[in-house]
């Protein structure tokens, strides 16, 4: 049983390049608010002219001076984890729990973020990174960015119910619009569900809605990203094609 749900189209309009307190917070000069102080004050050039409007934004191609210094931003990193459970997604935890940044901390010298969340139950598919650009984009509502899951529930899903979801189901949020979805076990408890709406713990809620346990989630796509040779709580570098892919990514 699969079904397919269409979603009205939308004009992404993402921003370009980076804003320039980001980008010398990154180049080890100051944080983002020392750096806005150095921007007003008229310490910075970009492509030899004083800044000092705040919110400029700048390429990677272009050259940022200070003190007489070129600045040279971190080197753009892409990591992608294959979550295990009982992993939050957050940079840090004041309860101590653990995050995933655990899982990655030997990727790389750069900082880099989690794009979305993973509940601590999910795992799957997170992709890390320190290019804001291609994380405001991988998260906009413009894009889109197809998610594929697979649930595991605790009792069989009806077609009244599998029909629902298809329809729609309301939440407390609003209604939950997902844009596949597909029965790939035998006793009809475990499915695929594809969806781009980023709304938190979505796809449990989807099923608890209609009185079903979530007893396995798992993220096995995310955009054109997969899990294929990437064991449970392993982490590998995207290629450069991967990253080609993601940077090339349009709105529906």
């Amino acid at each position: 049983m699969t079904r397919k749900k269409n979603s009205p189209a939308s004009k992404p309009n993402p921003d370009e390049g980076i804003r320039l307190n980001r980008f010398i917070a990154n180049a080890g000069v100051a944080s983002r608010r020392d750096a806005d102080e150095l921007i007003t004050a008229g310490k910075i050039k970009i492509n030899g002219q004083v800044v000092t409007q705040l919110g400029t934004k700048v390429q990677l191609s272009d050259k940022v001076e200070y003190q007489g210094k070129i600045l040279k931003a971190e080197k753009p990193q892409y990591v992608l984890l294959n979550k295990p459970k009982d992993f939050i997604t957050t940079v840090e935890d004041p309860q101590n729990r653990k995050t995933v940044m655990k899982l990655v901390e030997n990727a790389c010298r750069e900082r880099i973020y989690p794009v979305g969340r993973l509940d601590r139950h999910t795992t799957g598919l997170l992709l890390f990174t320190n290019d804001g650009t291609l994380a405001k984009k991988l998260t906009h509502p413009a894009y889109k960015i197809k998610k594929i899951y697979q649930v595991e529930l605790d009792k069989p899903v009806t077609k009244q119910d599998f029909d629902k979801i298809i329809d729609g189901v309301e939440l407390e949020d609003g209604k939950a619009i997902v844009d596949e979805l597909a029965i790939v076990g035998e006793d009809n408890r475990i499915l695929g569900i594809e969806i781009h709406i980023g709304k938190n713990r979505i796809v449990r809620r989807i099923f608890e809605s209609l009185g079903y346990k979530v007893v396995r989630l798992d993220r096995v796509m995310f955009g054109p990203l997969t899990k294929k040779d990437l064991s449970r709580g392993k982490w590998r570098h995207l290629s450069p094609k991967e990253i080609v892919n993601l940077k090339n990514l349009k709105g529906k």
